[in-house]
């Protein structure tokens, strides 16, 4: 434990840092992959070794005390520091990596992801891993607060552009955003149930047809293609979608229909992310393995089951 000894560690500053940026004991400890009680442990050492209160505990989100507040900024530097030796070190002798927390778009949760995890358990036998799935946007901002060390999420446009110097990109594939109704129902005489706007993916959709002047009534709004396609196969309306909605709802697959969207194309792309530089060419190699499960396991497949997608489901 930090402070047990007078010592501050490194897993103590962390654990500090993770606690101020996430605002509560249990979601510094899901990002962590710790429990919550293994987070109080630490925060206690580390205020013992400090002589220092850094955190008001009883504030709900907490809060940094004016002690915390000047820590953090030396936290920070620690963090940063350490990051930048990992990354010598990584390029020396990348077998020698203990941890890897991969974040990755829920997506891919049936069959790319458990495939990912064992090639590399079994290219890293040494490494422990911790996996986060969740919206592009959460996953993308947990890996620039240095959270997550690879991520596999949709881009948002122009991200590469607003990103700078501290994110490389390895591109994986491109899918169409679809139309798709109940079999037998036509788009005309329903409403359109929406993916949320406060994801990525709803965001994507409605800029396109606030971009094309078209403002189609809708009643629902969801954040779940499980929803969502339940309620299109049970003829409560149309939806926009992309091809892995299906394949993660798979269980919808034959209830329903997929058409081209009735005005301008859309399409999004899926890439993986690093913090440039950290993991030397591990983003790379990781990526490489990537597309050969994306091609096996979702874009052959979906290619054979709905032809249309031939040129637009596609590797990048």
């Amino acid at each position: 434990m930090s402070g047990q000894d007078g010592r501050v560690t490194l897993w103590g500053v962390e654990v500090f840092v993770a606690a101020a940026e996430e605002g509560a004991i249990s979601s510094a400890a899901r990002r962590l992959g710790v429990s919550p009680s293994a987070v109080s442990q630490q925060l206690s050492g580390l205020e013992a070794a400090l002589g220092a209160v850094l955190l008001d505990r009883s504030a709900r989100p907490l809060r940094t005390t004016p002690a915390g507040a000047m820590f953090r900024k030396h936290a920070q530097t620690m963090l940063n520091a350490a990051a930048e030796a990992q990354a010598e070190l990584a390029r020396a002798d990348l077998s020698s990596l203990t941890t890897l927390r991969l974040g990755m778009i829920e997506d891919f949760d049936a069959d790319v992801t458990p495939r990912l995890l064992q090639a590399l358990a079994q290219d890293l036998r040494g490494c422990r891993f911790l996996l986060e799935t969740g919206a592009s946007h959460r996953l993308l901002d947990q890996l620039e607060a240095r959270a997550l060390d690879i991520v596999v999420a949709a881009d948002a446009d122009s991200a590469l552009a607003e990103d700078g110097d501290w994110r490389e990109a390895h591109p994986l594939m491109a899918e169409p955003f679809v139309a798709i109704t109940a079999r037998g129902h036509d788009i005309a005489d329903q409403p359109l149930i929406l993916y949320s706007a406060r994801h990525l993916m709803g965001r994507r959709i409605s800029n396109h047809l606030a971009q094309l002047g078209i403002r189609p009534a809708h009643r629902f709004e969801l954040d779940s293609y499980h929803a969502i396609l339940a309620m299109v196969a049970g003829g409560a309306g149309w939806t926009i979608l992309t091809p892995l909605a299906l394949h993660h709802a798979a269980r919808f697959r034959d209830e329903v229909a997929m058409q081209p969207l009735p005005f301008a194309p859309l399409e999004r792309r899926l890439s993986l992310s690093a913090r440039a530089g950290v993991l030397h060419e591990m983003p790379g190699q990781v990526a490489a393995r990537l597309r050969g499960l994306l091609q096996d396991q979702i874009i052959a497949p979906a290619i054979a089951a709905w032809p249309m997608l031939q040129g637009k489901l596609r590797l990048l």
